[in-house]
């Protein structure tokens, strides 16, 4: 039996590094490298709406690198019923052309976030939108890039998978990862491409044609998504707009990580979503990565010549697909090694995710509950 698994695992590790769009490569990439020029651009047709709710610490420097983007441009925040001094930062940010205005209760059918971002709409007057997570720090020069990038490849909608912070020993074993499973859920190469079946973006910063969100509904056509960057953009594509999502250093996520469970809540809030709340699924995720990242190590250590010498083509095939990750966030080769062990936390917080929704919680995020039947 631990032969043919290991056969398997090889198997499914070198088709992985030859599929024609190569989800474990990092080439959708985007940097501000000429943001300095670009200082002092002229935004006038963007508005930036941030919805932030609990963010003192990270709004001043979200606000603060927003300035450095260029001039006119209209920042909206909403204030989603912080307990702590988010609305009053906010206002002494000395930004111009600022807005902060509270969030009314939240509706039944809603995510915070999208009725958040659904009041701030209201408010923007630009023909285009930045949706921005409000931790997260952008270079100068990210916004006009952003929209250079839009305008010469006419795409309706651009985003960017914010660089996550890889500082504690929990954010260097599992955030690259984090990014690396997410392209491979979601390949970035096909949904660029227009793939009728991959529809990808990165929400925590976002820039789409107003004229779009109009189109599609604006965010109550989407209000209820837990993947909601994803449903924006699969809702774009059908509405016949074209999107692109790639890396990059350019938005730095100002958020931190220090420990597991920091990270399985983040984890377990979209986990089983992304699974479809689907029971086959979970179990054929289950046993796909049980004999991707454990029939290997295993073969290595029990198995016969032959099936050790199968074992360590697979092995360094998985080390293979995951160097391109570490390589563009700076981290060190040897965390590919750990890959068995990253992989069993993060289809853990998976099954984690699972049980929550089966005891009727279908999400929970920033301090709210969202149950399978009812909003709160």
């Amino acid at each position: 039996m631990l032969p043919i698994a290991a056969v398997i695992a090889t198997l499914i590790w070198f088709g992985l590094l030859c599929l024609p769009w190569q989800p474990w490569r990092m080439r959708e990439r985007f940097e501000a490298a000429a943001g300095a020029s670009r200082a002092w651009a002229d935004l006038s047709d963007i508005t930036v709406l941030i919805p932030a709710r609990d963010e003192a610490q990270t709004l001043p420097r979200t606000l603060a690198a927003l300035q450095a983007q260029g001039q006119g441009l209209q920042v909206v925040v909403i204030d989603d019923h912080s307990s702590d001094d988010t609305a009053e930062v906010a206002r002494h940010a000395g930004l111009a052309n600022l807005q902060v205005i509270p969030a009314d209760p939240l509706p039944d059918g809603w995510t915070g976030k999208l009725w958040a971002l659904e009041q701030g709409l209201a408010r923007a007057s630009r023909a285009r939108v930045v949706l921005l997570d409000a931790d997260i720090e952008l270079a100068a020069g990210t916004l006009a890039g952003l929209r250079e990038r839009a305008i010469a490849d006419d795409r309706q909608l651009v985003s960017l998978m914010a660089a996550l912070r890889m500082d504690s020993l929990a954010e260097r074993l599992l955030m690259p990862a984090f990014i690396y499973f997410f392209k491979l859920l979601y390949p970035f190469a096909l949904s660029n491409a227009g793939s009728r079946w991959v529809a990808a973006a990165a929400g925590g910063c976002v820039l789409i044609d107003r004229a779009m969100l109009e189109r599609i509904g604006g965010f109550a056509s989407l209000r209820d998504a837990v993947i909601d960057d994803c449903t924006l953009a699969a809702r774009v594509r059908a509405a016949g707009g074209r999107t692109w999502v790639g890396v990059t250093h350019a938005a730095i996520s100002l958020r931190g990580y220090d420990d597991l469970a920091s990270i399985h809540a983040m984890v377990a809030r979209s986990a089983f979503t992304q699974l479809r709340y689907s029971v086959v699924l979970l179990l054929l995720c289950t046993l796909v990565m049980g004999l991707m990242f454990w029939a290997p190590p295993v073969a290595l250590l029990a198995g016969d010549d032959a099936t050790r010498a199968i074992a360590a083509l697979a092995v360094a095939a998985m080390i293979a697909s995951y160097l391109p990750t570490l390589i563009y966030y700076r981290q060190r080769w040897i965390w590919s090694l750990l890959m068995p062990v990253t992989a069993t936390l993060y289809l853990l917080m998976t099954w984690s995710s699972a049980v929550r929704y089966w005891r009727g919680l279908r999400t929970a995020w920033r301090g709210r509950d969202y149950h399978r039947e009812s909003s709160d």
